[in-house]
């Protein structure tokens, strides 16, 4: 099961459905959402996912691919907790950083990285992953 909540504590997500990817994405939007270089992510099944304590705010917007992805995040603090995306089908893409516990961090070492023709010249990839151009 993986838990874990925005910065400020107002919004609280859990997950009990099945890990179906580790991934790191260099997109440009996920520059944009979490002001790095790119983001980490668990992707996990629909059913079994929850909010189970406030209620996340969304930004929708037409993604490179052409289909929508929707970011869910904190109202008050701003941190994004996770993604939809037509692409993912009925998943959610769990943003790492926003999980609870230093081992469940530690655990969610990627097996692919994601558009890494966006992936910036000073970030190496990680040996023995997949690399995807895109998605």
């Amino acid at each position: 099961m993986l838990e874990g909540g925005c910065c400020c504590g107002a919004i609280r997500i859990k997950s009990t459905g099945e890990i179906q990817a580790k991934a790191l994405c260099h997109c440009l939007d996920c520059r944009k959402i979490t002001g790095s270089t790119y983001s980490t992510n668990i992707i996990v099944a629909g059913n079994g996912f929850s909010v189970t304590k406030g209620t996340p705010k969304q930004f929708a917007k037409t993604a490179e691919s052409g289909k929508t992805i929707t970011s869910n995040f904190c109202g008050d603090c701003g941190s994004t907790l996770w993604r939809q995306s037509e692409t993912f089908g009925d998943t959610r893409i769990i943003k790492v950083g926003v999980l609870d516990g230093a081992s469940t961090i530690e655990d969610a070492k990627p097996l692919v990285e994601l558009f890494v023709k966006d992936r910036v010249s000073w970030v190496p990839a990680i040996a023995g992953i997949e690399q995807k151009e895109a998605q």
